[in-house]
């Protein structure tokens, strides 16, 4: 649909756009794996929590499109069902990390000294992670 605006010696044309209804990406890969990335991230929660003995919430695993994992401030913690397609070695630094924020909410050298008692490595494996798409 088009029209035409004049203002003075200027026509301008108006167009209208319709818009384009975006497909909802990787809802079969989330629903094949969501599963799987529960079983994994609430093994791996138990087995790191023997030594952080930490409390947490609802554990959520989800479709998202720019995070491996957050924790929120009523210790509920969220996870993307991605989790269950890198390496083991990758998704235990997303499930340490999210655990530790349950005791350091923020990124400071507290909360990496907390990180770095389970995966010394840390460093190496959040390089991977970001060279990874999401």
């Amino acid at each position: 649909m088009e029209k035409q605006l004049k203002i003075g010696f200027f026509r301008y044309k108006i167009v209208r756009r319709r818009r384009v209804k975006r497909k909802a990406t990787g809802t079969l890969a989330y629903k094949k794996h969501k599963e799987a990335a529960r079983g994994l991230v609430h093994a791996q929660l138990a087995h790191y929590n023997e030594h952080y003995g930490l409390k947490w919430g609802r554990v959520s695993i989800k479709n998202t499109r720019s995070r491996w994992g957050s924790c929120s401030k009523k210790g509920n913690l969220n996870f993307s069902y991605k989790l269950a397609l890198v390496p083991p070695e990758l998704a235990d630094y997303v499930v340490v990390h999210e655990l530790c924020h349950l005791a350091e909410f923020n990124h400071g050298p507290n909360f990496w000294k907390l990180v770095a008692e389970t995966i010394p490595d840390y460093e190496r494996r959040r390089e991977a992670l970001k060279n990874m798409k999401l």
